[in-house]
């Protein structure tokens, strides 16, 4: 099965910065891409750490999914595989230079999107 990245218009204008432009053309298309495998990944995570998420409350599943993404490096480290795996050349070139802060997006960009696919995460 082929995936392609979804084209998110209306995301940057004259004003964007150079990274918010990366974030929105490329980071952000290849998340929501990969956004069925990243709630696998984390039911995946949740088995094998015997997390019973059913039973937290709302703000506790939210919290939960913050705290994996923040704590715990191996998940965080295979979750950036994950996006960094489909970058061009190009794009690795323009993530090589500031990773520290593309990282830091791709996570927090990953953790609402987890949050607000609790639905699916159940």
């Amino acid at each position: 099965m082929k995936k392609e990245r979804p084209i998110l218009s209306d995301l940057v204008s004259e004003s964007t910065t150079e990274t918010e432009a990366f974030q929105n053309t490329v980071l952000r298309p290849i998340i929501k891409m990969q956004h069925t495998l990243l709630i696998a990944f984390f039911k995946t995570y949740l088995i094998k750490r015997k997390v019973d998420f059913s039973i937290l409350s709302e703000q506790k599943k939210r919290g939960k999914i913050k705290s994996v993404l923040e704590k715990d490096l191996q998940f965080k480290n295979q979750i950036l595989g994950t996006i960094l795996g489909h970058f061009s050349m190009d794009e690795y070139e323009i993530y090589q230079n500031n990773s520290s802060e593309f990282n830091r997006r791709i996570k927090q960009i990953i953790i609402k999107r987890l949050q607000d696919s609790i639905d699916e995460i159940q």
